[in-house]
């Protein structure tokens, strides 16, 4: 299995794992509110929310990043001839790949300590770090992804698909 066939299969992964937890959220908050009517809420679905938000935000990274679905500001590069806009685009592939890289070292160092500590969540006394721990998945993938594009824009010339 190529490099690139296993990044894909990880976003993928990932991506189901997001939408499974934004079914969950909403799941959740509607049953929460519609609950509250009868002044039953659900207890720890503040909780729950935030853990499934942070599953959703860090199993979508990987994913944008491969069909270019997030926000490019390139009102200057756009001007620029053929040849300096690869040089920046592949300069910017490096310091994202190197910026990435680094947030998910350090967010894994985070989950460790949360180990070390035993932190949980207040009311349902839930363990941090697994979720601390996708969150930095969720970057190495994002990492992984921009360095396959950078070699991917040496290999083609620079020529995005």
């Amino acid at each position: 299995m190529g490099l690139e066939r296993f990044s894909e299969l990880l976003r993928k992964i990932l991506m189901y794992a997001a939408g499974a937890s934004l079914l969950g959220v909403t799941l959740l908050a509607t049953a929460n509110v519609a609950l509250r009517i009868f002044r039953v809420p659900l207890g720890g679905a503040y909780e729950v929310v935030s853990f499934l938000g942070a599953i959703v935000t860090a199993g979508a990274l990987g994913y944008t990043q491969k069909r270019r679905h997030h926000i490019v500001v390139d009102i200057l590069s756009e001007k620029y001839p053929p040849r300096l806009k690869k040089a920046v685009d592949r300069v910017s592939h490096v310091v994202m790949f190197l910026l990435f890289s680094v947030v998910s070292w350090q967010t894994a160092a985070y989950g460790r300590r949360l180990i070390r500590a035993g932190e949980v969540s207040e009311t349902l006394k839930i363990p941090f770090h697994p979720f601390v721990f996708l969150v930095a998945f969720g970057f190495a993938v994002l990492a992984l992804t921009i360095l396959l594009d950078f070699l991917e824009s040496i290999w083609s010339g620079g020529e995005r698909r």
